[in-house]
């Protein structure tokens, strides 16, 4: 057996001063006896064995253990304990674990580490609060450039809207007053549903052509923001406007599919109530607009991430409604949960700013706001939609945009790209 230094042979005394004695070196060499202790002569004083030995047959070396890793705690009093002699060395006692001290070894528990967040969000699949609370970080963090891009965008495009309805449809029947009058004809009823529906497709028409610019602009904003990185509202511009015309076309096409699973949906019932079965054709025309509102609210939700996946991947209209479809598949729900989350919000918005502005005209002007086209009535709810578009455009392109890059890092690991984007080691 080998002595050496650290290693105790078996049996052997602790103390290094205390030393075998002397073997009688005349007496005849002979055989190992069948106890197992070690014989006399030369044999004995090359193996150093001690006078104190086991009874034979009862000791056995130690079946090898595998290696175990130990952990930075152990390791430091493993160090500070050994002493550095040339003798052989006492077994180290491995500390004790004091009460509430976390366990060390395999069984140690240590908090998963902490991913990076260069921006808005933690690089990292998030939650719906993480993604709310991103949106609403971009707005507090580059307010300069959501806030004016939003705020010049929402008040061109309300002014132009309160213009045009006052002047082209100043004059036309109301509506309402028509459907309360036993006594309208079908002319007259008619010529009110015209009146309307012009003055809801313009300002539809205009707002549309406000919200593209806007988002398209926004979603660059957002895209920054993830990276730590400030956007001015001319470097958002020269950033989307080599998209802008497949933007115009993605948000053109979008609605006129959905106008059209409407269309589709109540035509049967239009058909049976022209033919002149008015009950059976208004209950397939309540039906197949049920029907039509499933089917537009599955396609919204299956081509809502077509937008920023247009804007950040710079692809064409239909290429980005396949590319939303191909990272919405399998999560519908969800992110048909955080959508209506964002359309409840700019709900919410639109009516705390709309509630005290049209009280605040009412008492200004000294009329009741019955009249919806009334210029005090048109210039109440220009205002109020203009600041509620300005709170609400950048949440709602916030919220598209981070959903976005929340289902590529849950798919593509977009997040490991982000960071490398964003000068973070993620080697480590």
């Amino acid at each position: 057996m080998n002595d050496t230094p650290g290693r105790t042979p078996p049996g052997s005394s602790p103390s290094d001063d205390r030393r075998p004695p002397a073997q009688d070196t005349s007496a005849p060499e002979g055989p190992t006896p069948v106890d197992g202790t070690p014989g006399t002569g030369e044999d004995a004083r090359s193996s150093q064995w001690s006078q104190e030995q086991p009874p034979g047959g009862q000791w056995s070396t130690t079946a090898p253990v595998p290696p175990q890793r130990r952990t930075t705690r152990e390791r430091a009093y493993a160090n500070s304990g050994r002493q550095h002699t040339g003798g052989p060395q006492q077994p180290q006692q491995s500390p004790q674990r004091q009460p509430g001290a976390p366990w060390g070894g395999w069984g140690a528990w240590t908090p998963p580490p902490q991913a990076p967040q260069p921006g808005v969000i933690p690089l990292r699949p998030l939650s719906v609060g993480e993604i709310v609370d991103g949106a609403v970080q971009v707005v507090r963090r580059q307010w300069r450039t959501a806030l004016g891009v939003s705020l010049a965008l929402a008040v061109g495009t309300q002014a132009v809207t309160t213009v045009l309805t006052s002047l082209w449809f100043h004059d036309a029947p109301d509506l309402q007053s028509i459907s309360e009058n036993a006594d309208a004809t079908p002319q007259e009823l008619w010529e009110a549903l015209r009146g309307t529906l012009a003055g809801t497709g313009v300002a539809w028409a205009v707002g549309l052509l406000g919200s593209i610019v806007a988002t398209a602009m926004l979603t660059m904003v957002v895209s920054h923001s993830i990276l730590g990185r400030t956007t001015t509202i001319g470097e958002a511009w020269r950033a989307a406007r080599p998209q802008m015309p497949r933007m115009f076309g993605l948000l053109l096409l979008l609605p006129l599919l959905l106008c059209a699973v409407f269309a589709i949906g109540v035509s049967p019932g239009l058909v049976v109530t022209a033919a002149g079965a008015e009950g059976p054709g208004a209950g397939l025309i309540a039906l197949g607009a049920l029907a039509a509102s499933v089917v537009g609210a599955w396609l919204w939700i299956r081509f809502s991430l077509a937008v920023p996946a247009l804007m950040l991947e710079k692809q064409g209209v239909i290429a980005s409604m396949r590319r939303s479809a191909k990272l919405v598949q399998g999560a519908w729900w969800r992110v048909f949960g955080v959508q209506l989350l964002g359309v409840l919000l700019t709900v919410m918005l639109t009516m705390v700013v709309q509630a005290p502005l049209s009280i605040v005209a009412s008492f200004a002007s000294g009329a009741t706001m019955e009249n919806p086209m009334s210029w005090p009535s048109l210039v109440v709810a220009g205002i109020g939609g203009a600041i509620s578009a300005t709170l609400a455009f950048p949440v709602t392109a916030g919220m598209a945009a981070l959903l976005y890059t929340d289902q590529r890092i849950r798919r593509e690991s977009l997040d490991l790209e982000l960071a490398r984007a964003a000068g973070v080691d993620v080697s480590a």
